[in-house]
């Protein structure tokens, strides 16, 4: 069945949300996720990795598979997502100082990020054409934004709360994180 880009991108967004449905990408999720005004520009900053490490992907994937060098896939896709990430912190780190800051430790991590990976090995195991990939990583990092926005808006909602102290700090973020993504399971009939 060839599936539309309109289909590829809302299941990318809801259904297989990596973050909420897959769980990939839980290590900045669950640090970045304190604040909104750390967490929109960190989701943001993820889609634009995984817009490049997909897009690179594809065509990677295009010349390696012509010249029969196919073990060189994952080793080539992270080459891709280093550079994406520094090409960001780059521009970060000129145009806004302050949030290069507060986002810290995470803006490097996102390297290692197992959604940005995932988004390129999916799409190539998945054999999406170009429009299809572009979809897909789109999809995914919007995916990715919007769980980081809402467990964000949901935690600061939280600390004007009265929250018993064993339910506190790293407890409740994990429970959270359990009942958003309990809500996203409603969605998986969307992505059949």
């Amino acid at each position: 069945m060839h599936e539309s880009a309109a289909q590829i991108f809302i299941s990318a967004l809801l259904a297989n949300n990596f973050v909420l449905a897959m769980f990939l990408g839980l290590c900045p999720f669950l640090g970045v996720s304190a604040r909104l005004d750390t967490a929109f520009p960190m989701g943001v900053a993820t889609t634009f990795v995984m817009l490049v490490a997909s897009l690179c992907a594809f065509g990677l994937n295009l010349l390696l598979s012509s010249l029969h060098l196919e073990f060189l896939r994952l080793i080539s896709y992270i080459v891709i997502i280093a550079s994406a990430v520094q090409l960001v912190e780059m521009v970060l780190k000129k145009r806004s100082p302050t949030l290069f800051r507060a986002l810290g430790i995470f803006l490097p991590l996102i390297t290692t990020n197992c959604a940005v990976l995932g988004v390129a090995l999916f799409q190539t195991a998945r054999e999406y054409d170009f429009l299809q990939s572009l979809a897909f990583s789109l999809g995914g990092g919007a995916g990715f934004t919007l769980a980081l926005v809402l467990m964000a808006s949901v935690r600061e909602r939280l600390q004007l709360s009265d929250v018993p102290g064993i339910a506190q700090g790293t407890a409740m973020t994990l429970v959270l994180a359990g009942i958003l993504s309990l809500g996203f399971m409603g969605f998986a009939g969307i992505g059949s």
